[in-house]
């Protein structure tokens, strides 16, 4: 018996509006699966499967000053899930960059441990490793603010930022960019941000349309045609707003699958919590007989920025804003909005308004909103407090991939004059979607976990006639690595496999899911375990370079795989 003998075929059926897309279908009639397979659906049995999972609250306390407040102990916190007390079962707390009770290594007798290089950072456990992202919007920035926090930025890499923490450089223009993937040196990061000094920012021009407007109340020009230009505008505002909303969205979910701790340092001039809130203000002020005022709730955002950092929650990732707006000084609006008599109002609704959604995408996920300074460096301090002091608590929830969104909130017993930090709740998620996820972090991030020892082969790809190419992707799983149960007189695996392809152009795939049960006679299953179960995949794609992620989870074990691989698809295979 070979080891290839243990396969399953799936033809990948797909729409061709993607240059990597990949949708995998049952096994055909005419596939091969496990030779002497008994009859029957193997995924019926006696054995079910439970997935037990830990949900992990980050916790930062201070004291009244601010300052850090360091050993405490797991029966010092009272954590609570739906309002309703849970049992801390993990306990992880780092002080200064160092974890408290750190493993030592074991050393035989005679042996003598090995010298520790002066620099070396303390090894890190996979779910508490810190991914930070720097992302920049520079839609909603001008030039001169985010340069001057740039300087700041790149202190904060080079001395406060550990070696071996994942980094990564993002910014928005009207669309996400991947300006440099994750590296475990922050140095290469501050050095990247250089290049993004000599880009224009969007904020300009959206500054340059309310200072027309506002010229146009203080004017007093009719009030109707006024109330048509504030509300094109509010629409122009809330469109845009909807877009960068939804590149961060996209980025949150993106790290979903991603291990440990994850950070999003957002560097903007604001968002507005209601777009164009002060305009309507002024005209509320400049005509009090009108009720336009009222129109500006059409507008509320709030909800929007509610479902932000939700799902920011679930998928662990905290959110550090940074208003690169610096100190703005309400006396210093234009002498055209003076004139209106209220003008330092108006001035200071727009502040709010901008403001006031950075600082809700903090406080919601348990970070920090940096505000109303022309020198960032003493809140990046504060930052990277954060990122070494800090405690982890875990629990095991009485539910299991629900689907719905669960409260969290932490309390220091007997402690009223700490201050504590953590975000506010986090969906339980199905098996399915938590693989999907890491499947999908695979592909972008080039994150890899292999437990099940799980490798990936491209075979030759097959030309169309309709110019597209079917490539055959086999996954080889050892059967050795699986849990096998016994069911009759055979021996039984469940297993899952995720496919998702990407392009060199960043377009991705939606992320396909196949269930791969596996039976293997009971007078066979020794001689399997040394072997091989290979599931083919077949992937139609267009030529060029494709990464493919796949994600493998053993059902009954509970184990999960994500691995990768490149393959160049053209013309010349």
């Amino acid at each position: 018996m070979t080891q290839q003998v243990w396969q399953r075929i799936a033809l990948v059926t797909l729409a061709l509006f993607a240059t990597a897309v990949v949708a995998l279908g049952a096994a055909p009639e005419s596939g091969t699966q496990a030779k002497g397979e008994t009859e029957g659906d193997s995924s019926s049995g006696f054995y079910d499967t439970v997935n037990v999972s830990v949900v992990n609250v980050d916790v930062y306390v201070t004291d009244r000053q601010g300052k850090p407040v360091t050993g405490l102990k797991k029966d010092d916190f009272e954590l609570f899930e739906d309002g309703q007390p849970v049992k801390v079962t993990n306990f992880y707390a780092v002080a200064e960059g160092h974890p408290r009770h750190a493993p030592k290594p074991q050393l035989k007798s005679a042996q003598a441990p090995a010298p520790v290089p002066p620099n070396a950072q303390p090894q890190v456990p996979p779910e508490q490793q810190l991914s930070l992202i720097v992302y920049i919007d520079n839609t909603n920035i001008h030039p001169f603010s985010r340069n001057r926090v740039f300087s700041n930025l790149r202190r904060f890499l080079d001395n406060k930022v550990k070696r071996g923490d994942r980094v990564m450089l993002v910014s928005y223009d009207h669309s996400l960019h991947i300006r440099h993937p994750f590296t475990t040196d922050p140095g290469v990061i501050a050095s990247a941000l250089f290049k993004l000094e000599t880009m224009t920012g969007g904020a300009v021009q959206a500054d340059s349309d309310r200072r027309d407007i506002i010229k146009m109340i203080d004017q007093n020009k009719d009030v109707n045609s006024i109330e048509v230009r504030v509300r094109q505008y509010a629409e122009s505002v809330q469109n845009d707003l909807s877009f960068t909303l939804d590149a961060l969205n996209q980025l949150v979910n993106s790290l979903a699958g991603l291990p440990g701790r994850k950070a999003v340092l957002y560097v903007s001039d604001g968002l507005p919590m209601n777009p164009a809130q002060d305009l309507y203000y002024a005209i509320q002020s400049r005509y009090p007989n009108t009720s336009m005022f009222n129109e500006s709730f059409t507008f509320d955002a709030s909800q929007k920025f509610e479902e932000l950092t939700a799902q920011a929650n679930s998928n662990r990732v905290a959110f550090y804003t940074i208003d690169a707006g610096g100190l703005r000084v309400d006396a210093g609006v234009t002498a055209e909005s003076r004139s209106i008599g209220l003008g330092i109002d108006v001035a200071q609704t727009h502040r709010s308004n901008l403001q006031s959604s950075l600082r809700l995408m903090a406080q919601n996920t348990g970070g920090l909103a940096i505000l109303n300074t022309n020198d960032v460096t003493p809140g990046l301090d504060k930052v990277a407090q954060d990122f070494n002091t800090y405690y982890s608590l875990g629990y095991t929830p009485g539910h299991a991939g629900d689907g719905r969104y669960h409260r969290i909130s932490v309390k220091i017993k007997g402690r009223r004059d700490l201050k504590v930090r953590s975000r506010k709740g986090y969906r339980d998620k199905t098996t399915e979607s938590r693989m999907a996820d890491g499947t999908m972090s695979t592909l972008i991030f080039g994150y890899e976990n292999n437990p099940l020892k799980v490798s990936l082969r491209f075979g030759a790809a097959t030309r169309r006639e309709d110019g597209y190419y079917l490539v055959p992707v086999n996954i080889r799983l050892p059967i050795g690595q699986l849990v096998l149960v016994p069911r009759n007189k055979a021996y039984d695996a469940r297993v899952e496999v995720f496919v998702s392809a990407m392009d060199t152009d960043g377009r991705t795939s939606p992320v396909q899911r196949s269930p791969v049960p596996i039976t293997i006679p009971a007078d066979k299953v020794e001689k399997a375990k040394k072997q091989f179960y290979t599931y083919e995949a077949r992937l139609l794609m267009r030529s060029g370079e494709q990464r493919v992620a796949v994600g493998v989870r053993d059902d009954i074990g509970a184990t999960e795989s994500f691995v990768q691989g490149v393959v160049d698809v053209g013309e010349d295979q």
